[in-house]
């Protein structure tokens, strides 16, 4: 077998780290859907992001999965092993929240990262675009909608439309996909020149609008919708459910800071399930903003978009949240309504039955109600699916044994293994002179076989 070559993301989100080792055949690298995943190693613990008071930890606790990479890449690979580190939408927040604390985080990182024998070659906050559009190249990378290598080893534009892209996280969430349309705002606009063909997508990120950052926002508009009383109902909660909370667990987070009461945030409120999934909608749908629009449309919060167009896949969050709803619930999910209907059955269940059906599943159980009325609102009010485009939509995490997600996708732009230009047919044109050398050979054979059998018979 040829010899391979590795590359390691580690793929810091705002909830978790999680590393990445690919491998790749090493005379293959600018074919698409050669490379990977080698294995893969969820860090203990929080976010990078969470360590802001105690920087050095942050890089400590990459220490067991980077000692995994030690053992997965072969010793005499480390040297040439590219390692990179990406940081999402926790570190922009602790960016915006502050500046210092986030770099402190990041050079404790690097630190660590270069203490180790691979190449590191940088760790950096990506921004939501990037995280948005490499995302989406890991996806069709994989699923070769770029490129493919032809029977006779030549380059083929498989002509095949590209796979919309979105992602879920703790703290933003991301919508990619080609369009021919006029995308009315620059900002949202990538042109993406990728083996000869030009690629004209739109993407957005949403801060604030990540799993963890959405449900910190419900909680801090019920706390309002209440004054703050000593006992809050929550209807996306479910029944037989209660905790007790300090407001500084809400409002620690610059997607609630703007809501701040003036009350002490050491105060204490009892907060209580009542599982009722049309309240719980009401106060989800609260959380976006379906008014104001300077452009011809917009999905939310005054952002320009696009008709969605095409198939999409849909990973991280979506991913468990769709795949919770069939798999416990037992409900399939094809039509808005079909998730609409989940979420209200979900919202309707006690937390004793919840734990009865997904015991594993008791740190995330609370919050399935809250994120599925979410995904319905974000997927049918915001990005405008509807009966005809929703069906389009696949709830994924892998393609093969490879997770989707920015990290592929990044580690092959900054390895340059996506040439913008059709790679050269020079390898295809040595074979294609191959096969007429061999085709020759055999005519010629044959001929001087007949010709050999034609004078035999003469003499």
């Amino acid at each position: 077998s040829p010899p391979l070559q590795y590359g390691i993301v580690l793929d810091a989100g705002s909830s978790h780290t999680a590393m990445f080792v690919y491998k790749w055949p090493a005379d293959k690298e600018n074919d698409t859907g050669v490379v990977s995943e080698h294995s893969m190693c969820d860090v203990e613990g929080p976010g990078i992001s969470s360590y802001s008071s105690n920087p050095p930890a942050a890089g400590t606790s990459l220490v067991h999965c980077l000692n995994q990479a030690l053992r997965d890449v072969p010793k005499e690979k480390h040297a040439g092993t590219p390692l990179y580190l990406g940081a999402t939408a926790g570190m922009r927040l602790l960016n915006i929240a502050n500046l210092q604390a986030s770099d402190a985080v990041l050079s404790a990182v690097a630190a660590t990262l270069k203490s180790y024998p691979f190449d590191f070659r940088g760790a950096k906050i990506l921004s939501g675009e990037e995280e948005g559009v490499f995302g989406w190249v890991t996806a069709n990378y994989l699923l070769e909608n770029f490129i493919k290598r032809g029977w006779l080893g030549e380059w083929i534009q498989p002509q095949k439309k590209t796979l919309g892209a979105m992602d879920f996280g703790g703290a933003s969430t991301q919508i990619t996909f080609e369009t021919r349309d006029t995308i009315e705002d620059p900002r949202n606009e990538v042109m993406l020149k990728l083996y000869g063909q030009v690629y004209k997508v739109y993407t957005h990120s949403f801060l604030c609008y990540g799993r963890d950052q959405v449900l910190k926002r419900l909680l801090s508009k019920l706390l309002q919708a209440e004054s703050y009383r000593a006992t809050v109902p929550h209807p996306c909660w479910p029944t037989g459910y209660h905790k007790s909370l300090s407001l500084s667990s809400v409002y620690d987070s610059p997607c609630t800071e703007k809501e701040r009461p003036s009350l002490a945030l050491n105060t204490t409120i009892t907060v209580v399930g009542t599982g009722n999934g049309s309240l719980c909608a009401l106060h989800v749908s609260k959380l976006f903003d379906f008014t104001t629009c300077s452009f011809s449309r917009c999905s939310f919060d005054g952002v320009f978009q696009p008709e969605v167009s095409g198939n999409f896949i849909a990973f991280s969050a979506f991913f468990y949240t769709v795949d919770f709803i069939q798999t416990v619930m037992g409900r399939p999910v094809h039509l808005p309504s079909d998730l609409k209907d989940a979420a209200e059955t979900i919202c309707a269940t006690s937390w004793s039955e919840l734990l009865q059906k997904a015991p594993k599943l008791e740190k995330r159980l609370l919050d399935y109600c809250a994120v599925s009325t979410f995904i319905y609102l974000l997927t049918t009010k915001g990005y405008n699916f509807n009966n005809h485009s929703f069906p389009n939509i696949a709830f994924q995490k892998k393609v093969g044994e490879t997770s989707i997600g920015w990290a592929l996708g990044y580690m092959l732009n900054l390895t340059n293994m996506i040439p913008a230009e059709k790679p050269s047919s020079h390898k295809s044109m040595l074979y294609n002179y191959w096969v007429i050398l061999i085709l020759l050979f055999v005519v010629t054979t044959l001929t001087s076989l007949v010709t050999a059998v034609c004078l035999l018979r003469r003499s």
